[in-house]
């Protein structure tokens, strides 16, 4: 459910900025604002609640924003903020730590210290979703947190590509999602920035139990997700890549109500069902889409298919093209 919105569009020019100014006020946090060209203020902002997190997606044309002292003092509420750049250039500097982003990194900082952040400064400015969620959830003590704020974390590899997809994921579903889905993913999101805050700090030993378990079981099921058109992805090498046992590695997800093997077999299932459903790759062999997710044989794609669907995949395909040509029914 989207708890705000605004599109300073649909305003007049001279009343953007302080429109601005009160929706970040009660949707994130109170900073003082200043947009770099006054006569060219264009931002947009949308908030999902995710549980104990909040999902914020925004875009703002160049403008600089301060928390200072003196706004801390009047009112904090104690988050965390993690920002991951989709478009545009930004900068912040908190606790005499500097750091400049582009899109694809990501970015911490605290509601609680003072900071100066910067976007653009050219137009058309800046785009990015942002993750916060109190302070208190963060299973890290400040002294391990707070020197990793204002610093750029990469979003390409690793925990953080897992979390920025996590991100922007939820920014194309939430719609779809239900209340509880939304509080599980946001436990889920918070969950996967402490173990990509350990993990830069070199302080996975910090972390709960449970909160190092269900991160691993995350990292896996990405790791899984590349990975399906290689037919030898088997647990041995799957828990050979994250340096654990295939013991281990079948107890994360036994803990998950799942195996590894369903997991593959799934995922493998749902591409190829994707593919085969899709009117563009209708001149592809069924045989070409099987090998594409994991499938060297034919016959491997069959049985795996008929045991899942009842049914075969030219015959799924068939019944996917038949559904597509059925008259729209009444509105």
């Amino acid at each position: 459910m989207v708890t705000t919105v605004l599109d300073t569009s649909h305003l007049a020019v001279g009343d953007r900025a302080q429109a601005w100014t009160e929706t970040t006020r009660q949707a994130l946090m109170a900073t003082r604002l200043r947009f770099l060209d006054p006569d060219r203020i264009n931002a947009w902002i949308r908030t999902v609640a995710l549980g104990p997190a909040q999902l914020t997606v925004m875009s703002y044309t160049p403008l600089e924003s301060q928390r200072t002292p003196r706004l801390i003092r009047q009112s904090d509420p104690e988050m965390y903020q993690v920002a991951l750049t989709l478009a545009g250039q930004q900068s912040i500097e908190q606790g005499r730590t500097h750091a400049t982003v582009c899109p694809g990194e990501l970015l911490l900082y605290d509601s609680s210290r003072p900071f100066t952040a910067v976007a653009g400064p050219h137009l058309p400015g800046a785009r990015a979703v942002l993750l916060q969620f109190p302070r208190c959830l963060l299973p890290l003590p400040d002294k391990v947190v707070a020197p990793m704020c204002a610093t750029a974390i990469p979003g390409r590899a690793g925990v953080g590509r897992l979390l920025g997809q996590m991100l922007t994921g939820l920014v194309d579903v939430h719609s779809d999602l239900a209340s509880g889905d939304r509080v599980r993913l946001g436990t889920t999101a918070v969950s996967l920035t402490a173990d990509l805050l350990a993990h830069y700090t070199d302080r996975q030993c910090l972390l709960p139990p449970q909160s190092r378990q269900y991160a691993l079981f995350e990292r896996v099921s990405a790791y899984i997700a590349t990975h399906l058109h290689d037919p030898c992805l088997t647990p041995g090498a799957i828990a050979a890549a994250h340096f654990i046992s295939t013991r281990y590695l079948h107890r994360i997800f036994q803990q998950q109500g799942s195996t590894v093997g369903d997991a593959i077999r799934q995922q493998r299932l749902a591409r190829c069902r994707r593919d085969l459903a899709d009117p563009s790759q209708r001149g592809v062999p069924i045989s070409a889409i099987g090998m594409r997710w994991g499938y060297p044989r034919p016959s491997d794609l069959t049985r795996a298919f008929r045991a899942a669907m009842g049914m075969t995949p030219s015959e799924y395909r068939a019944a996917s093209q038949d559904q597509r040509s059925w008259p729209a029914g009444p509105r």
